[in-house]
């Protein structure tokens, strides 16, 4: 298990240098705007989402790399995109520019929701899975943290273009990354189905577990690709088709649950609550904490409750977050401790469910023959919707109060929870192999009870 997760871990930096990405453009949002003279559109568009259709291009496109180059070939490339977009993002002196690298590290955040996920999923014994791939959300939130507090102590220490500091230091980090993710195997899996490297993949598979008989994890590796192949089945076809609504479904309901809007524009949030700026950006740094300690603990549970018991918990912490808040702004109950309250509620709703889950889950219900392919339709739709949030929250924002905003992600998270009730399956300790019988195949009925006997069995 050591060695499993020490290249677990090492992976998962990916997710670091996602979080910090995706959080460190908050300090540098109201800064950027000022200085460039930007309209709500002009910021929307390239300062504040454009990394984010960068992810989208490196989700939809990623599972080519991953499938081509290798799992870990693609984590090192990522690591040169985060280190290039870091360094550019804070030299330039145009707004068109500072566009152009924010979408370079936003691709390299979009291949690594494909490729970390799908490369712990693939050396992860089923005992310990969710636990391992949620250590990817668990960096992610890490570095969100870390991009909140960097903010902070800069924004502190350092009065002209501190921006600049905040995103450049990105750069540190993305240089580690890339240096450890050498060190890491193939995945055996890979190795098998892409390249026919027996030998390789044996050595990798005793290493993850001296005492497995590798010969039969071989055996059912290549019976499940043998199945698939046989199938002559295109990914978009009724042989995928209940792996690809769930995946498509948790990634909705990820964005829509206004997740990224939070992160994104929680200095703006609470300023709009009556906080001075300096208040709004220490509480940001505050809800990253709590953001932390509970995915710590969604992944100390996604294993033994599993993941559907960690979306009904996280549905009923949003629902009861997102209507207070919604009833504050509409109240004008604004200016005291409760909105900053709601909102770590909300991020603690938020991490040990949708942020434990989302990453394992979607890893899971593929087939190894399309795995790559499925966590970059997963991880595509989630950053279409963080993006387009993203694009239209400061126009959204110049128009309506919080009260709407907030009302419409609660009607969305009362979906969710019907969602979980009646379609999702639990997948908790159950092989990648045994998944794909019970989720693929023509014959697979788009209902829950089919379903139940996969949550019965583990």
């Amino acid at each position: 298990m050591s060695r499993i997760l020490q290249w677990s871990i090492t992976v998962a930096l990916a997710g670091f240098l996602f979080g910090f990405d995706t959080a460190v453009i908050s300090g540098a949002d109201k800064p950027i705007q000022a200085l460039w003279g930007l309209s709500d559109l002009q910021h929307g568009l390239l300062i504040m989402s454009m990394a984010l259709w960068g992810t989208v291009i490196g989700a939809i496109f990623g599972n080519w790399p991953t499938d081509h180059l290798g799992r870990r070939t693609t984590l090192l490339l990522i690591g040169v995109l985060y280190l290039v977009s870091a360094i550019g993002s804070a030299v330039v002196s145009d707004p068109v520019l500072f566009a152009a690298f924010r979408l370079i590290g936003g691709i390299g955040v979009g291949i690594s929701s494909v490729a970390a996920p799908t490369y712990i999923s693939e050396i992860a014994p089923p005992k310990y899975r969710g636990f391992l791939v949620a250590m990817y959300q668990f960096n992610i939130v890490f570095g969100i943290l870390m991009a909140f507090i960097s903010n902070y102590v800069i924004g502190s220490l350092i009065t002209e273009d501190a921006w600049r500091w905040m995103l450049g230091i990105e750069a540190v980090p993305a240089l580690l990354y890339t240096l450890m993710i050498t060190r890491v195997p193939r995945s055996p899996r890979w190795l098998i189905l892409k390249r026919n490297d027996v030998a390789e993949a044996s050595r990798v598979l005793r290493l993850i577990n001296p005492a497995a008989d590798v010969d039969a994890e071989i055996a059912a590796i290549r019976a499940a690709e043998d199945e698939e192949r046989n199938a002559h089945a295109r990914f978009f076809s009724r042989r995928y088709r209940l792996p690809i609504l769930l995946a498509f479904l948790i990634a909705f309901f990820n964005q829509l649950s206004g997740i990224n809007f939070i992160i994104y524009y929680a200095p703006r949030v609470l300023e709009a609550a009556e906080l001075g700026s300096q208040a709004a950006l220490l509480s940001t740094a505050g809800i990253g904490v709590v953001n932390l300690v509970f995915t710590m603990l969604g992944m100390s549970l996604i294993d033994k409750l599993g993941r559907r018991t960690l979306l009904y918990i996280g549905s009923a912490g949003y629902l009861v977050s997102l209507v207070l808040i919604s009833r504050a702004f509409f109240g004008d109950a604004l200016g005291g401790i409760e909105v900053p309250l709601l909102l770590a509620l909300f991020i603690a709703a938020h991490a040990i469910s949708q942020g434990a889950v989302i990453w394992v889950f979607i890893s899971e219900v593929f087939p190894n023959h399309v795995r790559a392919r499925g966590q970059s339709f997963g991880s595509s739709i989630h950053w279409i919707f963080a993006a387009l949030i993203t694009l239209v929250m400061p126009w959204v924002l110049g128009t309506f109060s919080g009260g709407p905003v907030f009302a419409f992600f609660a009607v969305m998270m009362l979906l969710q929870l019907i969602f979980v009730m009646f379609l999702m399956p639990e997948t908790k300790n159950v092989s990648l192999e045994e998944l794909q019988k019970r989720l693929v195949g023509d014959d697979v009925k788009l209902r829950r009870v089919h379903l139940s006997g996969a949550r019965a069995k583990a």
